[in-house]
């Protein structure tokens, strides 16, 4: 039997036990199933080819690119004295093919912990705190074209053998801390502190992050580097403002190449009707010792025809400096050195 073949065997034997698990609970305790399925279809000119030296557009399904299809299910058990053990299994898949987004069954989150109305939570296991947080800080809610784009996917990265704490929020202030096992010394170690301020009508993160490389470098502004976060939003009715700043610092490149990038948005979600949504964002990147810069312009609508199912259309244009080549999504299709590129994805997401 093939790999892809038993975990499609054994995520359907998980979520039947889990929804028997979810019956035969008391009303103390709960499973709770949930999930979302999207698909669409996408479109990126200027793609070039390095082998050939041309440029060619690419047309496909879309997967990811609104936002991730998953599956999942989370549950708490009462303890008694104000505690709870929680749980959380949640797999991302595509929404085209049907295939997982990587070789684990569960690989957004795998986690298991305690949790306290007085005390705060603690979460071990497989998370993207990371990921979650900047999610708030972005007006598309990191679509393929937002704040993930101009950092080449950095500030999205999920977090293997984690340990997080995350405080009650005392005023609306809350902070989280975390950290990961990766092994011997401090290879592919991340870390991790933020802090934020929530309430009805304004949201303030400050984030800081470091990720290490297999030798305890950071050898990758894009990858294994240190990243600091800071942005916030306002919100008035049916109108919500974000802006945002990123500075990502990696000290053990080797000398001549990109080891420091700044990246910053603006951006704007209106909801014309309870239905209808509009959403905007510019996004710029500047990237040292020859790294280039960009401008991305985004411009997206939701429209809902349920509490479950939604449309959507989401269009894009990057601007590449001369020594720059970014995407207009967070994909591999890039543009040659110095060129624009357009891009748009079109679909439907149905939750459950």
């Amino acid at each position: 039997m093939k790999w892809h073949t038993a975990y499609a065997c054994l995520g359907a034997a998980v979520l039947l036990g889990a929804s028997g698990a979810a019956v035969a609970q008391g009303s103390s305790d709960s499973v709770t199933l949930y999930g979302r399925v999207v698909a669409g279809f996408d479109y990126q000119n200027h793609v070039y080819d390095e082998a050939t030296g041309k440029s060619h557009s690419v047309h496909s399904g879309a997967d990811n690119q609104w936002g991730t299809s998953m599956f999942g299910f989370k549950g708490t058990e009462d303890l008694g004295g104000g505690v709870k053990a929680i749980f959380n299994l949640e797999s991302g898949f595509s929404g085209t093919t049907g295939n997982l987004n990587g070789d684990a069954l569960f690989n957004r989150r795998a986690y298991v912990g305690l949790q306290s109305d007085e005390y705060g939570t603690l979460m071990m296991g497989k998370n993207q705190p990371i990921a979650d947080q900047l999610w708030a800080l972005d007006p598309t809610g990191q679509q393929f074209i937002g704040s993930a784009t101009l950092v080449r996917g950095r500030n999205w990265q999920g977090d293997d053998n984690m340990f997080l704490y995350e405080s009650p929020r005392v005023g609306g202030v809350g902070v989280q801390l975390m950290t990961t096992a990766s092994g011997v010394g401090s290879g592919n170690r991340k870390d991790a502190l933020s802090l934020s301020y929530v309430d009805s009508v304004y949201e303030l993160r400050a984030i800081y992050d470091v990720a290490r490389d297999e030798d305890g470098k950071y050898s990758d502004v894009f990858a294994y580097s240190k990243e600091l976060t800071l942005g916030g939003t306002v919100t008035w009715d049916d109108l919500k403002l974000f802006a945002g700043y990123e500075l990502l610092d990696a000290p053990d490149v080797k000398d001549g190449q990109t080891d420091r990038a700044q990246h910053y948005w603006l951006g704007a979600r209106y909801r014309i009707t309870p239905a209808l949504t509009l959403i905007g964002a510019a996004y710029r990147v500047n990237a040292n010792q020859g790294g280039g810069s960009a401008n991305l312009f985004m411009a997206g609508v939701d429209y809902s025809l349920s509490p479950r199912t939604l449309l959507y259309a989401s269009v894009g244009n990057v601007q590449n400096g001369d020594n720059a080549n970014f995407s207009v999504e967070a994909t591999n299709y890039n543009p040659a050195r110095g060129q624009s590129q357009t891009g748009f994805y079109v679909g439907m997401a149905h939750s459950f």
